[in-house]
């Protein structure tokens, strides 16, 4: 809030703005695919898989063979970030602080994004010709068993959960060279450290216990953020994907303006604005993992 900012007058701060901590934009847009698009709704083809068929005889018909064929639809959303800037503030300080107040904006929608990206993760996807039909998340894609223990919801997130997701996605077929991704928060990431199998060079290149962090394992390319949801057990779900899985649809790329308001007494309002939409492309390779939060 502009009225909050005599916090940042010389008199308490010595000549910078320091962001309070935050996550700094998106984490999962280069996870998923990115669509540029024209409009309100958006709408992707999808084609299913078909069989070749066997040549039986000699100059027999052309086998017809008909592609299954669907489609998907998006609907984009605006979103706006302003703030003012008095020009008494901007005279008491020694910097220009619109500069901060730019950043801060451009990070709220990339955390917006993510939010986007989280929500369509497992939300009501639209399908037919117009969108109009509902397509509800495949609950079959939850990892909720443990190897061996049941249930597994009461554990955090372990090697045998991560086996279950991998397994689900191996059974799509997918072509291995695509990537595949988990997004943990740092509760879920801490108990995967603890596992031997993660920490051991001999199971795993990263060295996690060296960096401090798990950057692959299994296959799958680790994004940490505290936005990842819980269910109705309020255990965390940790979202694992293939890339082809989700799609974000940009409308308008985030851009942000500084610019001066004459009906505010000419203060300085940084404003930024964004228009995007997110969907699960396919059910097959999207899930989640049911993790105890404690």
């Amino acid at each position: 809030m502009s009225v909050q900012i005599t916090t940042a007058f010389v008199e308490q701060y010595k000549g910078n703005v320091e962001h309070l901590v935050q996550q700094k934009g998106s984490r999962l847009r280069s996870s998923v695919r990115v669509e540029t698009v024209t409009g309100k709704n958006a709408f992707f083809e999808q084609l299913g898989t078909t069989s070749a068929s066997k040549r039986t005889s000699r100059h027999s018909d052309t086998p017809r063979l008909d592609v299954p064929h669907a489609r998907r639809r998006v609907s984009l959303v605006d979103f706006d970030w302003a703030d003012l800037i008095d020009r008494e503030d901007q005279v008491r300080m020694l910097i220009d602080p619109a500069g901060p107040y730019a950043e801060s904006a451009a990070f709220a929608l990339g955390r917006a994004m993510d939010d986007e990206i989280i929500s369509a993760a497992d939300g009501t996807a639209f399908t037919g010709v117009d969108g109009s039909t509902s397509t509800a998340f495949d609950t079959s894609n939850i990892v909720d068993v443990q190897v061996g223990i049941s249930p597994a919801a009461d554990t955090g997130l372990n090697v045998g959960k991560l086996r279950g997701a991998k397994e689900i996605l191996d059974s799509s077929d997918i072509d291995p060279e695509i990537d595949r991704y988990c997004v943990v928060n740092a509760k879920q990431l801490k108990n995967l450290l603890a596992e031997t199998e993660v920490t051991s060079s001999d199971f795993n290149s990263v060295k996690a216990l060296v960096q401090g962090e798990v950057d692959t394992f299994l296959g799958f390319n680790f994004i940490r953020t505290q936005r990842i949801g819980t269910d109705s057990n309020a255990d965390d779900k940790v979202l694992f994907y293939a890339k082809p899985g989700i799609v974000l649809a940009v409308g308008a790329e985030p851009q942000v303006r500084i610019s001066e308001r004459d009906d505010k007494n000419y203060a300085t309002q940084v404003f930024a604005s964004m228009s995007i939409g997110a969907t699960r492309m396919q059910e097959e390779l999207v899930g989640f993992i049911e993790c105890d939060p404690s």
